[in-house]
């Protein structure tokens, strides 16, 4: 990894351990922890109140998302299921409630913060069915052919390494496995510098891939019927989006080499500082956004 990509990757750390920092240790409000600020695109009001209403406090309070990840993917009982960047726990808890005591539901997350958390509001459920791993979404640490679905909640935008995620995503899943993600994307109009001008990569905007990318990076993988729909504008020329796609039944491996040549072949699955590198694609100074991931 480049030293652009592991100081990129190392701020994504700090904002979302600073995030966790907040709900556990920023005290409690007359009406529960303080929530992290996320706007109007992002955080716990996209989840129904019902669902809200049944985790605990902190979980709810520690969502940075950009949709319902766990509403779209159509999770059934007995199924096992992967979060990628499980943060402070909702998406894994809501899911570990779909799939039921038959099912499991698992979280990976780099930042310490955010796991401790995660086991916290585990306990705090009651949730029995939920495992938490350190790791990156880059390297999931869980074997091959594992899970039966994938989901995530605008975290891959954040990745330094999108051609690695998904080939890991394809690689954990079962063949006939699918994905059910909620992430930031962009019209294909839109080049890099002009995303990077719409919000920074912490933000959830500069780092974001455009529409096209987006499938062609899912399909190198190995990946098809692929869905991309977007749902609300988050920016001019960004949304919020469903990504869905299935891993063929007779699948087993990632195509590691095809994603790596046909993602990276697009600006935006470099990094900022990688971009900066290139004349051709130097990357304006972003306004940041406020919030992201689940």
């Amino acid at each position: 990894m480049s030293e652009q990509s592991t100081d990129l990757r190392e701020t994504v750390r700090k904002r979302y351990a600073a995030a966790a920092v907040k709900v556990t240790e920023g005290g409690p409000t007359c009406c529960g922890p303080q929530p992290v600020e996320a706007g109007e695109n992002f955080g716990s009001a996209l989840y129904a109140a019902d669902e809200r209403d049944a985790l605990p406090a902190e979980a709810v309070a520690a969502s940075l998302g950009c949709g319902n990840p766990t509403a779209v993917a159509e999770l059934r009982e007995g199924e096992r299921v992967l979060d990628l960047g499980s943060g402070g726990g909702i998406d894994v808890l809501l899911s570990a409630r779909r799939v039921g005591p038959t099912g499991k539901a698992y979280g990976v997350d780099m930042t310490d913060e955010m796991l401790a958390l995660a086991l916290a509001n585990a306990e705090e459920a009651g949730a029995t069915n939920v495992e938490f791993l350190k790791g990156t979404i880059e390297s999931v640490p869980l074997p091959s052919n594992t899970v039966d679905v994938v989901i995530s909640n605008c975290v891959i935008n954040l990745s330094v390494d999108k051609p690695a995620v998904f080939a890991e995503t394809f690689r954990v899943l079962k063949p006939g496995g699918r994905i059910g993600v909620s992430d930031i994307v962009a019209d294909d109009t839109l080049t890099p510098e002009q995303r990077a001008e719409r919000g920074d990569h912490v933000g959830c905007i500069a780092g974001a891939l455009s529409f096209a990318e987006y499938r062609q990076g899912l399909e190198a993988a190995g990946f098809t019927d692929v869905e991309i729909t977007p749902t609300r504008a988050v920016a001019d020329g960004m949304h919020s989006a469903i990504v869905r796609a299935v891993k063929p039944a007779g699948a087993t491996e990632a195509n590691g080499a095809s994603a790596t040549a046909a993602c990276c072949g697009a600006p935006a699955c470099r990094t900022s500082g990688e971009q900066a590198a290139d004349p051709s694609t130097t990357v304006a100074e972003g306004k940041a956004a406020s919030g992201c991931r689940g």
